[in-house]
Order: C-alpha cells, then structure tokens, then sequence
C-alpha cells in the first residue's frame, strides 16, 4: 500500500476512529463534532457552506478509492460521510451551545441509523463515493430539520418553561 493510499483511508477513517472495533460511525460522528467547534463552527455561514462542499467532494473521491483500496464496497471504517452529515446539521448555526452539538450528534445517528425515506434509498442513486456521502447527506438534512424545530421551541420559551 502506497503513502498516498494509507493518507486517503486515514482522512476516510477520520483518523482512527473509522477502526473502533464497535460502532465506527458512532465514533466518526463523536470526532466530527468535536472537530467542529476548532475547523468548522469559526467560520461564516459562506465559507462553512464552502468547506462543507469540499468534504462532500474530496470524501466522495477518498471514499471511492478507499472502497478500491479496501476491496469492498461501502465499507464501515470509511466515516467521512459521518463528517459531512453532522457538520451539515450544524452548518446554520453561528455559535451552537453544548447541548446543540449533542443534539446534532444524537440526532444524525438516529437518521443515519434509521435511514427514513428518501436516506435508504439514497444510496443507489448515485455511484462509488458519491453514494457513501449523500445518504449522510440526507440523514443531516432530516436531523437538521428537527434540530431547527427544536431550536425555534427553546426560543419561543415552549421547552424552558
């Protein structure tokens, strides 16, 4: 295995915790969001917007080749998916609290995990990389929503009282 293959299962494994003998994409999950905070959440909502599209690409073509690397397809230590879909959970979010990255966290593994309509079906449409990333894509998208309904309770005091 080549230098550039073992950088590009290291950026898919997250470094190692794709290799976490039990639940790597819980563990993928718990790294991104404790990544966020230092390489994500600083930024403006632009330049958040363009590192996100940058995960997604450059994790679609790492998982790619990881998958030919590895020789099997979608494989459980690839967890740049993971990545990609919790920091989209978080993308609208211009300083979230504590709680707001657990909740990002617990609510993208119960979609990733669950994978309601359109998650499942998601992983077909698209080929190689492209289809390990966008069912956590839509995972984040289904999490973020009632992440957003939740956050729009706490503010009208309806979860505070």
């Amino acid at each position: 295995m080549t230098l550039s293959d073992k950088c590009i299962l290291a950026f898919c494994r997250l470094g190692p915790a794709g290799l976490a003998p039990k639940a790597p994409g819980t563990c993928g999950t718990a790294v991104a969001c404790l990544l966020a905070p230092l390489l994500f959440v600083p930024f403006s909502l632009p330049v958040r917007a363009v590192i996100l599209a940058a995960v997604f690409f450059a994790g679609a073509w790492a998982a790619t080749r990881a998958e030919r690397i590895l020789g099997r397809k979608d494989p459980g230590e690839v967890v740049i998916d993971e990545l990609a879909g919790v920091w989209l959970v978080l993308l609208p979010m211009a300083n979230p609290q504590w709680w707001e990255i657990a909740a990002a966290f617990v609510l993208f593994r119960i979609f990733d995990i669950w994978k309601p309509w359109p998650v499942h079906a998601s992983e077909s449409w698209l080929p190689d990389g492209y289809g390990i990333m966008i069912d956590d894509i839509l995972a984040g998208c289904w999490a973020l929503l009632c992440l957003s309904l939740v956050r729009m309770c706490v503010w009208a005091g309806y979860l505070t009282r």
